[in-house]
């Protein structure tokens, strides 16, 4: 390059730019969404429940495909696949006579129930969803307990207790205001009654001393009157 020509090389701010539209804004990828966790009684059924969220129109080519993990193993194994508008349950497994597809891909829903729970199937489940062309994404796991008699949880016990305790809250609120309210009225009320008393008196006090005014008659000094009459008689 002679000496004085312009650098080649690409500006700071166009390499800032192309490093953002590369890196720093990824593509939109499928999100699946799942409970945390779910319990069951044994002999009893669960619904383990699956949506998902795509920045692209449902396709006919959706597939949904659960995975189990037994608890405390390593490898997980799968059950049940839901492709070309057909499900398939897995004939390998314990699970493959117990699944049932309760899911909607049309309402983004691939959900399945598992019916006669048995301790055995402790473990976690795995949902994972494609919509092509939107295949990229994370999968959503959901833990199963499976209890001889479900427990009351914990976060359900305390939910009730707050929402009783606000419950009287609200209904204390109501009645103070509700008390005040009528106090108020009344007291409005009572003021309009001692005004119009007020103004009853008044009104008949002005008419009495109008009629007290109408009976007084003027008096006439008697030494004028008298002088009067003597100036009359001397005529």
């Amino acid at each position: 390059m002679a000496p004085g020509a312009p650098s080649s090389s690409p500006s700071p701010i166009l390499a800032v730019l192309l490093f953002s539209s590369l890196v720093l804004s990824p593509a939109q990828a499928i999100v699946v969404y799942t409970d945390r966790e779910v319990h069951g009684a044994v002999g009893s059924r669960v619904t383990l429940h699956c949506s998902f969220w795509s920045s692209e129109w449902v396709s006919d080519d959706i597939s949904f495909t659960w995975r189990y993990q037994p608890e405390g193993g390593r490898d997980a194994i799968s059950i049940f696949h839901y492709a070309k508008g057909q499900p398939y349950i897995d004939e390998v497994g314990t699970f493959k006579e117990r699944i049932q597809w309760v899911g909607d891909p049309r309402w983004k829903d691939g959900s399945i129930v598992i019916h006669n729970l048995d301790y055995s199937d402790n473990g976690t489940f795995t949902c994972d969803v494609k919509n092509p062309p939107d295949i990229v994404g994370k999968t959503s796991q959901v833990t199963l307990y499976v209890f001889e008699k479900v427990p009351t949880r914990y976060g359900v016990v305390l939910g009730a207790v707050i929402g009783g305790v606000l419950g009287v809250v609200l209904l204390a609120l109501l009645l103070f205001y509700l008390v005040r309210y009528c106090w108020l009225r009344r007291q409005a009320a009572l003021q309009r009654r001692l005004s119009a008393m007020e103004k009853g008196k008044l009104h008949k006090t002005g008419k009495d001393t109008k009629r007290g005014r109408q009976r007084v008659w003027p008096r006439v000094p008697w030494s004028t009157g008298r002088g009067s009459w003597m100036r009359r008689s001397s005529h």
